[in-house]
């Protein structure tokens, strides 16, 4: 099994992010399978490999880099060229493509649809999020009505929705950066996520929207949006509510309506279990070993599948309405 170096840009201040605590926490699982660590190649970092420096080493037959920072991959991926590399994919609409010489792992059913249409010539895997066994219903007091988080909530959510609750309802809002989510989480009867708008602004997808998911473990009624990676999981009538339905009026009587009637929603342990360190360790070392399999062979055999380009698609259609006629006036 190759060794796995996961390049990140870096891993503190202002690249502090979902993404990069998702990332992480996939490095940590990996550890169990195969050797793994953090590879950096915007700054440098005290007690981490720095990519410029290791690509400076003779032989890299026997190791796989990871890149997963989308913004940065077309770069990265002309610079590993002629090494082993995989695409862990968070968001999806990047628009940019991938030879397939380079595998995909996923992290939503969501971005793997995407990449199964954009590179179908690709190794394409899925591997979703962690969600941290501390995310689960402790059967506390909740003293907080409706939480919400101000980054990537809507505009509807944070100037219309969330003053009209304030006025009838504790609502308590989050700002910044919560070091016992769960905590708050067991707190609160409510939570409303509403991050449509805001990746529509950045023009990809959501990811995959892990707070929806550690809200519901914690027992919250979650309120959201279903776009991109969260429609993997929610279920808008049956585990969740859809969000700016509608009307304001409207999404403040189902949500009155909820606090009303509140009992703390009771979804089956099995729901989670896809995306508990249990069964992503279960997926790793499959997966891990399809992908050295495959740059085993790579080393040997090129790429000989032809690709979708738009010359053969255009092709491709002028044929098809040929047969189409030959069969409407010759049959």
């Amino acid at each position: 099994m190759r060794q796995l170096y996961f390049l990140l840009p870096g891993t503190d201040g202002k690249f502090a992010c979902g993404g990069l605590w998702a990332e992480l926490k996939i490095l940590d699982l990996t550890k169990r399978v195969c050797r793994a660590d953090v590879v950096t190649y915007r700054q440098r970092e005290d007690g981490k490999l720095f990519l410029d420096d290791l690509l400076k080493e003779k032989n890299l037959d026997d190791v796989i880099f990871i890149m997963s920072w989308g913004f940065d991959v077309p770069q990265l991926a002309a610079k590993l060229k002629q090494y082993n590399s995989v695409y862990h994919a968070h968001s999806a609409g990047y628009k940019f493509s991938l030879p397939s010489r380079i595998p995909i792992i996923t992290v939503s059913r969501n971005t793997m649809g995407y990449w199964g249409q954009k590179a179908p010539n690709s190794l394409i895997y899925y591997i979703p999020n962690q969600i941290s066994e501390q995310f689960q219903n402790l059967n506390l007091d909740r003293d907080i009505d409706v939480l919400v988080q101000t980054r990537k909530s809507s505009e509807y959510l944070i100037g219309e929705l969330i003053p009209a609750l304030q006025k009838l309802c504790h609502v308590f809002i989050v700002d910044s950066y919560v070091e016992d989510l769960a905590g708050l989480f067991n707190r609160t009867k409510i939570y409303l996520y509403d991050s449509a708008e805001y990746w529509i602004q950045q023009g990809v997808s959501e990811g995959f929207g892990l707070q929806p998911m550690e809200g519901l473990a914690c027992g919250c009624v979650v309120f959201s949006s279903v776009n991109g990676g969260l429609s993997d999981y929610l279920d808008p009538g049956f585990n969740c509510y859809k969000i700016a339905g509608y009307s304001k009026e409207y999404d403040l009587q189902r949500i009155l309506n909820k606090l009303e009637s509140w009992t703390p929603l009771a979804l089956s342990p099995e729901f989670f279990q896809e995306y508990r360190s249990e069964n992503i360790t279960r997926r790793l070392k499959v997966i891990l070993a399809e992908i050295n399999y495959f740059f085993d062979h790579k080393m040997y055999q090129p790429s000989n599948i032809k690709k979708p380009t738009k010359i053969r698609v255009a092709k491709l259609r002028i044929q098809s309405k040929f047969s189409k006629l030959r069969n409407k006036y010759f049959r």
